[in-house]
């Protein structure tokens, strides 16, 4: 997948089917528009999603954040098949563009879009002036066919990344992966721990730092799959700063993995989440951590023999 964030080089050189919008979280809403463009490739038409970067404010408790980070989102979007993604910086020249400006110039000259697919409350352009009207309206003057497709709902509610996040933050796994379409997962790489797990309560476990952009969901135990070069497994993962130990200064991801004994130091792993077991609690010494830890083992593979 082409990848561009520079906007000095979004010039392409073939017709595209385009998408628009955020996209933080790729949910099923999301997804639908995703598989509109991929239709496209059947008029011989390119598919681009095209999203903006915002300089936000990102505090170091997660509270503020996204579901993706860029690096997950730039991942997912092309093991959907998408051909080219573009991060458009949201810049002052961005921010006061005129919606017709926008089409005329980004999306029809730059893109050379001749399917454009939207959310029927997309809006676009200086102080949100376009909308599905506007861009009907151009599509007749540049050629472009136009798709606007409704808001999902699910159990009556429209599905958005705001609900979603609202969830996450309340541990409410199940219903956060039924509005995504997938698990909630944490990407990272597998760096070196305190041993302790190993050493000490033989059970040796892959530690991981989210990105600081990443929205984690509350502290505590929860039931995982974790995706290794070796394979998929299952397992328990700790959201936290193990009290028990001490030292930790921002909230890590360890993972227990059943039935595995491998060297994964180094390598990227995908942790995805299916249900929280418990909350992060300090315990007064290693020996009842460790009776707890093989309760919490016992807990997920009685979820997984559950939910086979």
């Amino acid at each position: 997948m082409k990848y561009i964030t520079n906007k000095d080089e979004i010039s392409l050189e073939y017709d595209t089917a385009v998408t628009l919008g955020k996209f933080d979280g790729i949910h099923i809403g999301h997804q639908l528009l995703i598989r509109e463009i991929l239709e496209g490739t059947k008029q011989g038409l390119k598919p681009v999603v095209f999203t903006f970067s915002f300089i936000e404010k990102i505090r170091k408790d997660h509270v503020e954040g996204n579901l993706l980070t860029e690096e997950e989102k730039r991942n997912f979007l092309e093991d959907l098949g998408v051909q080219v993604m573009i991060t458009y910086p949201f810049d002052d020249e961005m921010r006061h563009m005129q919606p017709e400006a926008f089409v005329e110039q980004i999306l029809c000259k730059k893109l050379r879009a001749k399917k454009v697919v939207v959310g029927s409350d997309f809006a676009f352009g200086y102080q949100r002036k376009g909308d599905v009207i506007l861009l009907e309206k151009l599509s007749g003057v540049y050629g472009y066919e136009l798709v606007v497709l409704d808001k999902v709902a699910m159990e009556e509610q429209v599905v958005s990344s705001t609900i979603i996040r609202q969830e996450l933050l309340e541990g409410h796994m199940e219903k956060v992966n039924s509005l995504l379409g997938r698990c909630y997962s944490i990407e990272g790489t597998v760096v070196h721990g305190n041993q302790i797990g190993r050493k000490l309560l033989s059970m040796p476990t892959a530690n991981i730092y989210p990105s600081f952009e990443k929205l984690l969901p509350p502290n505590g135990v929860y039931v995982t799959t974790i995706e290794t070069t070796f394979g998929k497994y299952e397992g328990i993962t700790n959201i936290g700063y193990k009290p028990t130990i001490g030292g930790e200064t921002r909230p890590g991801v360890e993972t227990y993995l059943f039935d595995f004994d491998g060297d994964l130091y180094g390598q990227v792993i995908k942790v995805d989440f299916y249900t929280y077991e418990r909350g992060e609690y300090k315990y007064d010494s290693l020996e009842e951590l460790k009776e707890q830890m093989f309760r919490d083992k016992d807990f997920g593979k009685k979820y997984f023999e559950m939910n086979r």
